[in-house]
């Protein structure tokens, strides 16, 4: 591939997902566009990426974007954002009495994270009537979110035998998640760079592992529109590896009693 042809995909490909490339990737772009390119009849990726660019096609430019996204996901990970659900958040709301409570996982992925949540949920039967609302760029991996649909490889990343089989039905197709988890979870697609305020906000956004794939002037307008979809007060978890330094100061660290950091969001 030419380098000007990556240089001017990698622009196409910021633009629209947020998404940064070093110079290096190349091989990246090669092995995740070659179906896309083979499905499209191209010989070539660079083909694919030429017509890409060269007309105003929002299918294809889905499909790329889809098989560009990295869909790494695994039950309860991390451990500690659901230890503090049940030790900090979930406490917390039923001290200050509320009524209903909402949560985001953003870049949800086929919705382990958003299950998990649920299921941490209903384990400890929570009083307030709970919204976990899944957003992700790809819709290919929101439609399979909104199936609970997975085999047993899935399954067994991070998730209990003993949860499995309390919390899973066998089909056909699968493994199915019962209706008592799935009845609090929501997905539907979303671009983080498209951020728009909602009537409803967010007591708590999971947006973890996520930010690592934005430039510095990226994270800050998408941390900046996640802070206007919380309630006074919210918190945001990031991934361990990820913080707000030097991206915002609306909101305040604190130390979870769990392990990790909490971002609150400052009254």
């Amino acid at each position: 591939m030419k380098a000007e042809t990556f240089a001017r995909f990698t622009a196409f490909l910021e633009q629209h997902s947020g998404i940064l490339l070093s110079p290096d990737k190349q091989y990246l772009v090669e092995t995740r566009l070659s179906r896309v390119a083979r499905a499209q009849g191209h010989a070539s990726v660079e083909g694919l990426i030429e017509t890409l660019l060269s007309r105003r096609d929002r299918t294809l430019a889905r499909d790329v974007v889809d098989a560009m996204t990295t869909n790494e996901t695994l039950w309860f990970r991390d451990g500690y954002p659901f230890a503090a659900l049940e030790k900090k958040f979930f406490p917390e709301a039923v001290s200050a009495k509320k009524s209903s409570y909402r949560i985001w996982s953003a870049a949800c992925s086929t919705g382990q994270e958003a299950f998990s949540i649920s299921i941490t949920a209903e384990e400890q039967r929570v009083p307030f009537n709970l919204e976990i609302v899944g957003t992700d760029i790809s819709e290919a991996v929101v439609e399979k979110a909104r199936k609970g649909v997975f085999d047993d490889l899935s399954l067994g990343r991070g998730l209990s035998p003993e949860r499995k089989r309390q919390y899973f039905v066998k089909t056909g197709e699968g493994w199915k998640i019962s209706p008592q988890v799935s009845r609090r979870v929501l997905f539907r697609q979303g671009n983080l760079l498209e951020l728009r305020p909602e009537v409803r906000r967010y007591d708590l956004v999971f947006c973890r592992n996520v930010l690592i794939y934005f430039s510095r002037e990226t994270k800050a307008k998408i941390i900046n529109r996640i802070a206007d979809t919380l309630v006074p007060g919210g918190y945001l978890l990031l991934g361990a590896s990820e913080s707000l330094t030097q991206l915002s100061d609306r909101f305040t660290a604190e130390r979870l009693p769990t392990g990790g950091t909490a971002y609150r969001l400052k009254d």
